[in-house]
């Protein structure tokens, strides 16, 4: 039996691009449909009579930026891979991107290989419309517990002493990294490279941040970390045990 083909939402304003994209995409066996606006792919999403599997989401938008879009897909529970778009190359645009929940940062203008590329890698990262874990270790993880928090990385419910919590996609990438290299001192640039995808030279407190709000869902006190760890002039290190740790 043939299988349905991916569906890909082109959230773009600029119609020769969307067209353009909408028609190399096509080619692939993709499923496509195109939005101009924000409003317009948040009603799309929204329409589970045609799930959307992949967004490939422009940045510059009319009326709604991509960033309150992807915002609000993530705060929607909607865990498909966001693959954004933008002429931006700072890199505070690209950290903000990955803080409200994109999969992966584009900069235009692109190549259209590495477009299709890209989405044909993130998709099989993806299956039903949530996040395969990263790392080899972890594919067969489903239950994780430390401290006061129980977590399923297949329907994403995470609950802290018995209280749900929600985590944003990106939090919940870091949050397997750490989880994968426990006990692990975890230099700065190499999470950089790995989980951001950015270069591990790049100067950004993109890292710093993550790791607050963890503390702050996470830690009995967050000014005094037990599980996540700043290790001073070497990286950052996750610590499922405290009372192991303090027996070495």
């Amino acid at each position: 039996m043939k299988s349905k083909p991916k569906h890909i939402l082109v959230v773009e304003d600029e119609e020769h691009l969307a067209v353009g994209i909408k028609f190399n995409l096509e080619a692939e066996g993709f499923k496509v449909t195109t939005a101009g606006n924000g409003l317009s792919a948040l009603k799309i999403i929204e329409d589970e009579s045609e799930p959307v599997d992949l967004i490939v989401l422009d940045l510059m938008l009319p009326g709604m930026s991509g960033y309150e879009v992807c915002e609000q897909v993530r705060d929607n529970g909607r865990h498909m891979p966001i693959l954004m778009l933008s002429a931006r190359t700072l890199s505070e645009d690209r950290t903000r991107g990955f803080d409200v929940g994109a999969s992966q940062y584009l900069v235009k203008p692109f190549e259209l290989v590495e477009l299709i590329s890209r989405i044909k890698n993130l998709l099989s990262q993806f299956s039903n419309g949530q996040s395969k874990p990263p790392v080899e270790k972890l594919t067969k993880l489903v239950q994780y517990e430390f401290g006061e928090a129980k977590i399923n990385f297949q329907t994403y419910e995470i609950t802290v002493k018995d209280k749900p919590v929600r985590l944003t996609q990106l939090q919940i990438k870091v949050l397997k990294y750490f989880i994968e290299h426990e006990g692990v001192v975890i230099p700065r640039a190499k999470l950089l490279e790995d989980v951001w995808e950015m270069p591990g030279h790049m100067n950004t407190r993109a890292p710093d941040q993550i790791l607050r709000q963890l503390r702050k869902t996470f830690e009995p006190s967050p000014s005094k970390p037990l599980h996540f760890l700043t290790i001073r002039d070497a990286g950052y290190r996750f610590v499922r045990n405290p009372e192991e740790k303090d027996k070495e």
